[in-house]
């Protein structure tokens, strides 16, 4: 018994039937799929089978799709791709809640190469402003990148609204899809989107693979360049068993979804009514906007994030207090800054991701352990 895991939002364990799709390509097939023999033709398709699961999932056709090594690399490349585009373009608007991916990349331009970037603010929901994004963009803009979901609330953005907004004012835009794809319904061929990156370790795939989503007529740049793999888009020789274990992911997902959808919003709003209704002094953030089914980002007033995970991992229960890759980082994230969290609450803040594995056992259990740390905390604290 390992716990109950409900950091799905970091990682998600991988799918036993992924694990299953990727041996044989750990092991016996081995081949480079740019090699002439059986040996590349049997990895060769299977990268096109895989490409077109990915595909499935996301409403687009196979060849608007190459692989990358996670959501990462598609934010930085699709970032790049605007920028090189037309040079005297030197304008890009994203928000303040964004993931470091697109953050630190967009810095980079303004302080190197002197564009300026305009980060648009959130309300107290972590909601977004459109009209003030229609009256940002300019005829200098380059791009518009602003999440499908967010990392840490799980608040959604409405991508139509937005990509109709750039579509109408002639600015490219890009949309990091890595949280929400899989866990609702998406045809990225009907968004105005011209660039979407997604992850395969988001969805019960391996990490270390992901793909760009590239409308056709958009303007692209490979950002790794070499030996033209992947119809020249991504140099370097394919992660075979890692797309094909994000190609069964994907399927897997897209079965999954009718079922996993409702019962996760349930799965959440049942904790995050009796916590309201058990504890004082409890936030739900962003819940007043439209959110992911499985994502419930959770302030208590007058507690500590730390002792709070640390007293939950001691009962072996994995939460977070923000997005993995700042973990080790003890101030409030730079989203719940931008949502303006009342200081008294935001220090006290967990993420619970939940899974499709994830079951009303271990949200009970997690119920009933978060109420008593809760507890705990506070009394602490007050000595």
């Amino acid at each position: 018994m390992r716990g109950i895991y409900l950091d799905n939002n970091a990682t998600t364990p991988l799918d036993p039937q992924v694990r299953e799709a990727m041996l044989p390509y750990l092991t016996d097939r081995f081949g480079n799929p740019s090699s002439g023999h059986r040996f590349g033709e049997e990895t060769r398709l299977a990268l096109e089978q895989a490409r077109e699961q990915v595909a499935t999932l996301m409403g687009c056709a196979p060849e608007q799709l190459f692989f990358t090594s996670g959501g990462t690399e598609g934010n930085n490349t699709a970032i790049w791709c605007a920028a090189w585009a037309d040079p005297r373009k030197r304008h890009i608007i994203s928000s303040a809640v964004e993931h470091p991916s697109v953050l630190v990349p967009l810095r980079f331009l303004a302080e190197r190469f002197g564009y300026e970037i305009e980060l648009l603010p959130v309300d107290h929901d972590g909601g977004l402003d459109l009209d003030q994004l229609a009256r940002a963009m300019r005829p200098d803009t380059a791009m518009v990148s602003l999440m499908a979901a967010n990392n840490e609330t799980g608040v959604l953005w409405d991508l139509e609204r937005i990509g109709a907004l750039c579509r109408k004012k002639g600015v490219l835009c890009h949309s990091d899809m890595v949280q929400r794809a899989g866990k609702m319904p998406t045809q990225a061929d009907a968004l105005p989107v011209d660039y979407i990156s997604l992850a395969s370790h988001k969805l019960h795939g391996p990490k270390g693979c992901g793909a760009l989503f590239v409308r056709r007529g958009a303007p692209f740049t490979p950002f790794i360049m070499g030996s033209g793999q992947e119809n020249g888009r991504r140099a370097g020789t394919e992660n075979v068993a890692g797309i094909v274990g994000f190609g069964m992911a994907c399927e897997l997902a897209m079965q999954s979804m009718p079922e996993t959808e409702p019962r996760l919003h349930a799965l959440r709003d049942g904790l995050e009514s009796a916590l309201l209704a058990d504890l004082a002094g409890v936030r739900i953030n962003g819940r007043n906007a439209p959110r992911l089914p499985n994502t419930s980002n959770i302030s208590f007033e007058h507690c500590s994030s730390a002792m709070l995970i640390q007293e939950l991992d001691e009962q072996g229960m994995a939460i977070s207090a923000h997005a993995a890759c700042q973990s080790g980082d003890l101030d409030p994230s730079h989203v719940l800054t931008a949502m303006a969290i009342p200081e008294t609450f935001v220090h006290g803040t967990l993420r619970v991701s939940m899974s499709r594995f994830t079951t009303r056992e271990e949200t009970e259990l997690l119920l009933t352990a978060l109420k008593a740390a809760v507890q705990k905390a506070r009394t602490g604290l007050a000595l």
